[in-house]
């Protein structure tokens, strides 16, 4: 059962992990009825989600026989082990994390300027220092290649954000996870802890 706490429900948090985010599974249902993922680069861009590849293959035929698929991301932020809260027991043992859960329609996109536009989006965003002519679909060097690769729009119909960092603990929880983070001070737990700090209602609280 989805827990209520952990849901999120503005809008502007849930692009802006989008646009941090580069890497989503996308789901489609394989000709032989099974579901499908497959992992791959997307960009949000203009209220949708675009991805690209090959025009032909597995996936393209999944989304021309069934346009409609899910998208997920998600962040791992820190594992919390059990022993921050309790000294015996498992139970406690979690992970904090940010994930959203998109359903929508796969559209391919014929229009060269769509294209291009969706094209330089994934540039600034894996790129962004530059190095290259803009992506222009009058531009010779750029009309073969944009006609020759597959740009998927996915049509967001639904979309749901979930983000754990504890918001169902108490304040004698909060203080010992966050103690916990502080002594080990590995990978992103600086950052973890200023999520918590940010989400965990009691603590906005003081």
């Amino acid at each position: 059962m989805r827990r209520k706490e952990f849901e999120v429900m503005d809008d502007q948090e849930t692009e802006q992990f989008l646009h941090e985010m580069s890497f989503g599974f996308l789901g489609t249902w394989g000709e032989d009825g099974w579901p499908r993922l497959t992992p791959l680069n997307f960009v949000f861009h203009e209220g949708s989600l675009y991805f690209h590849g090959s025009r032909a293959g597995e996936k393209m035929n999944q989304i021309q026989s069934n346009p409609k698929v899910t998208f997920a991301v998600a962040k791992e932020y820190a594992i919390i082990p059990s022993y921050f809260t309790d000294p015996e027991l498992a139970c406690p043992a979690t992970a904090f994390f940010k994930s959203v859960l998109i359903r929508g329609y796969a559209e391919p996109v014929s229009d060269p300027a769509e294209k291009a536009s969706a094209l330089s989006a994934f540039m600034r965003k894996l790129q962004p220092e530059g190095g290259y002519n803009p992506i222009d679909p009058a531009d010779p060097d750029y009309a073969g290649q944009l006609k020759a690769t597959a740009v998927v729009r996915i049509a967001i119909q639904e979309l749901s954000a979930k983000y754990k960092f504890g918001q169902n603990m108490n304040s004698t929880k909060f203080e010992q996870v966050t103690e916990g983070l502080q002594q080990r001070d590995a990978g992103l737990d600086a950052e973890t802890i200023a999520l918590m700090k940010a989400y965990c209602p009691h603590h906005q609280k003081k």
